[in-house]
């Protein structure tokens, strides 16, 4: 291809509404453009490096058996229905109407689709276990998009559905899922971490998610996850999923009485630690929520902070938020309160569920609020003074250095970019949709269902997120534009643009994807659009050829020698 001719336009300055450096470098060199928020055209560079990265996936997931299929982007209501997701999914379902009323909606996913396809497919035990997938568009109305292709409305993804007869199939449909994608992250020049996850409105028993680890350092790093690991037992996951030891922190109060006392002007943790001069960790803090528009409290101790998801989970929601002032407000008037955020507490509240996080179940003597305003209740003991919860679970944000579950370790923490994703979603849609197949001993079953997803876009954003630097973009070899790029430094010089055409002609014979540099540009902005593009090699034609040589320049480490034009032929060639 010549650079001529290529559809391509850079810019001199970063995009203003960019915040990553993907973002940042894919707009800047002309890689994709945005349509509206949240949704972005893939020019003709970007599309071969997704096209690479599909190829890939492609040839990894037919090694591992699995059958490709193409499924509706849009889907009828009556299919999610069937499995109880038309009301609960949330408002990233982006639902619509046809011209005679019926409700449909823009696929986020499809596993009602293809439950409804095994459902009419696979009669028997004999068929399975199968495998099937798609690489398509998905559309899930983010509420707030983000990060470019990292986090878009509309994006590329590869989803595959598992079924099989019992749970010890699923697990080897499981392991089997896991090694093809540990391959194909590999192929793509990504090392991924496997961690533990949340399943969330997918679903299921057991998830994990593949993440691209970031460097925390870095400027404006797209870390989306914190991941918590441990280096000695390998234990790792996502933070809405981990699970560790507490370290041993004071959990006494040392309060001689239980009483009510003055605290005036206390509205966090920290002042009103400050202000009775003990440590936080005799605190029980009382934070109000809102899931899936019902008020819940969960109480935890006051060193601790309350990770979201976990508790969403224990109420089977799938929407979260911290309630608002107004709405504490609410709850103080029905109780027979007046108290602000900061003094409420647990006792005495109506219409609302309380869920006690594990940490506060050993603290004595401890303080809590008591919904009087500037007032808390100091050496407050459980069953005496306020009552514990019947329904405890562990809601709390880990935090690096508690200890590993595994082995007791300390727990490291950094960020991540989730790539992909498996689930054992079990008998969740089959049962619900009535999917199901005989077995060898004639009775009816529910297919045991698996779920694996690979976002194709973010995979491709990834990469430029591990691989960049203040140039630009540093593709790997195997999801780059193109292999190589040739740059004549004059296209007035004749001895210049001959090699440069030679070396363009023999390449292209040898099957390498080759870009030539033919435009009438100066020397600097050819090399710059480059190094901005990320071709992983570059050849350049300059005043070196009157000695024979040119420069031949690996941009992965900016590495650059001098050498003859058969030899830069014959680097590529033993690179392709």
């Amino acid at each position: 291809m010549r650079m001529s001719k290529l559809f391509v336009q850079t810019l001199r300055e970063f995009p203003a509404d960019a915040e990553v450096m993907s973002h940042k470098l894919l707009v800047r060199a002309g890689y994709i453009r945005k349509l509206t928020n949240g949704v972005y055209n893939y020019l003709p560079l970007m599309w071969r490096v997704l096209k690479k990265v599909e190829n890939i996936v492609r040839e990894e997931m037919d090694a591992a058996g699995a059958q490709e299929l193409l499924m509706p982007f849009v889907q009828p209501a009556e299919l999610w229905s069937e499995s109880g997701r038309w009301d609960v999914y949330g408002k990233e379902l982006m639902r619509l109407k046809d011209r005679h009323g019926r409700e449909m909606c823009l696929g986020p996913t499809h596993e009602e689709v293809i439950t409804s396809i095994a459902r009419e497919g696979i009669r028997s035990y004999k068929q399975l276990p199968v495998n099937l997938y798609q690489i398509q568009s998905k559309f899930r109305d983010e509420i707030r998009p983000r990060f470019g292709l990292l986090r878009g409305r509309e994006f590329i993804m590869k989803d595959a559905y598992s079924f099989d007869v019992d749970e010890q199939g699923l697990d080897k449909s499981y392991e089997i899922m896991a090694e093809a994608y540990r391959k194909i992250f590999e192929r793509c020049g990504l090392e991924t971490k496997m961690v533990q996850s949340d399943s969330g409105a997918i679903g299921g028993s057991v998830s994990h998610e593949f993440m691209v680890l970031v460097n925390e350092e870095a400027e404006n790093n797209a870390g989306e996850n914190d991941v918590f690991y441990c280096t000695k037992c390998g234990y790792s996951a996502n933070s809405n999923h981990a699970v560790s030891i507490l370290n041993e922190v004071e959990t006494d109060g040392k309060f001689t009485k239980a009483e009510i006392i003055d605290t005036p002007n206390t509205h966090s943790i920290e002042e009103l630690a400050a202000f009775l001069k003990v440590p936080a960790s005799v605190i029980c803090k009382s934070l109000i929520y809102v899931v899936d528009g019902k008020y819940v409290m969960a109480l935890i101790r006051g060193d601790r902070t309350v990770e979201e998801t976990k508790l969403m989970n224990v109420f089977a929601g799938n929407d979260i938020r911290i309630a608002r002032n107004d709405e504490i407000e609410e709850i103080m008037n029905v109780s027979g309160f007046n108290a602000i955020p900061g003094f409420i507490g647990p006792k005495g509240l109506k219409n609302i569920e309380i869920v006690a996080d594990e940490t506060v179940k050993e603290l004595k003597n401890f303080v809590i609020g008591c919904n009087q305003t500037d007032k808390h209740l100091v050496g407050a003991n459980w069953g005496i003074d306020v009552e514990l919860p019947t329904k405890i679970a562990d809601v709390r944000l880990v935090e690096e250095n508690d200890k590993c579950v595994e082995c007791g370790s300390n727990l490291k923490v950094t960020k991540g970019i989730e790539v992909g994703n498996i689930f054992k979603l079990g008998t969740k849609y089959s049962k619900a949709m009535n999917a199901t197949f005989t077995d060898k001993d004639g009775q009816e079953k529910p297919f045991i269902m698996g779920c694996y997803g690979i976002g194709i876009s973010r995979t491709a954003a990834a990469a430029v997120e591990r691989h960049h630097d203040e140039f630009g973009i540093k593709w790997p070899v195997a999801i780059a534009p193109y292999t190589v790029i040739i740059v004549p430094v004059s296209d007035q010089d004749e001895t210049q643009m001959k090699v440069a055409e030679d070396i363009y002609n023999k390449l292209l014979s040898f099957g390498v994807e080759v870009l030539i540099d033919d435009r009438s540009e100066r020397a600097g902005v050819k090399l710059k659009d480059a190094d901005l593009i990320g071709i992983p090699y570059r050849i350049t034609v300059g005043k070196t050829i009157k000695d024979g040589l040119v420069e031949f320049k690996t941009r992965a480490t900016n590495e650059t020698i001098t050498i003859t034009p058969e030899d830069a032929i014959k680097k590529i060639q033993e690179i392709k």
